[in-house]
């Protein structure tokens, strides 16, 4: 499969990026596309892979990533956010596997919850004995806005290999009050100072959607659903 970028993959459930070859997919769910969906890759060599997965208010859904990183040279960049003010229900699961050397891997993955939501991150990344100059990143950051909200997370790393690069790591905080009191002292209303840090901190995976249609409405929406958290 060669350069493609399309604004879902809520109908593809397999692919293969051929060697040389590129693929970015986003999904965006809101309120209208709750469910479950999966979607399987492998990558041959110097191919290269963006997914974005960007879960909007109202939407309660379980979305499963899995790429196998078959070809050297190989390059996977896995990014979400997902927004849930209310009584959302969402879970999100990667696995990556490493099975040949020099393959890059990131993830970056951000997860705001109010109300009574629920979110569930875990991420497994797995580096096999033959794939040495492995890099592999995971990050999973998340802000509770309620004390009703429920957030869990786990990331995961399996290295069988012995000279690579791997790191994960995992949060889950409420706003930085420091931060608050900051933009407070500049004239700012503790509400505003509140989005702001909001918004900052999804901006890192919204920016990052390739599509320019697709990442201003994703901005869009999801600014006026922080505004009324």
């Amino acid at each position: 499969m060669t350069a493609s970028t399309e604004n879902t993959f809520g109908t593809l459930r397999d692919a293969r990026v051929a060697e040389g070859g590129s693929l970015s997919r986003s999904l965006v769910l809101d309120a209208g596309k709750s469910g479950d969906y999966s979607l399987h890759i492998v990558m041959e060599a110097d191919s290269r892979l963006d997914l974005s997965v960007i879960v909007l208010p109202g939407a309660s859904c379980r979305v499963d990533l899995r790429v196998d990183m078959e070809g050297p040279g190989a390059e996977a960049y896995l990014s979400g956010i997902y927004i849930c003010p209310s009584n959302e229900a969402v879970c999100i699961r990667t696995d990556v596997n490493h099975k040949v050397h020099h393959c890059v891997s990131r993830q970056l993955f951000k997860g705001i919850a109010g109300g009574t939501a629920r979110t569930d991150f875990y991420g497994k990344i797995m580096v096999a004995q033959d794939a040495q100059k492995t890099e592999a990143y995971q990050e999973n950051h998340n802000l509770l806005i309620s004390d009703t909200a429920k957030m869990d997370t786990k990331p995961q790393l399996e290295i069988y290999a012995d000279d690579v690069k791997c790191s994960h790591g995992a949060t889950v905080g409420r706003l930085n009050e420091e931060e608050q009191f900051y933009m407070r002292s500049r004239g700012i209303p503790e509400k505003e100072a509140m989005v702001l840090q909001m918004i900052s901190f999804i901006s890192p995976v919204v920016g990052h959607i390739p599509d320019p249609g697709t990442r201003a409405a994703v901005e869009e929406i999801a600014e006026n659903a922080i505004r009324t958290m």
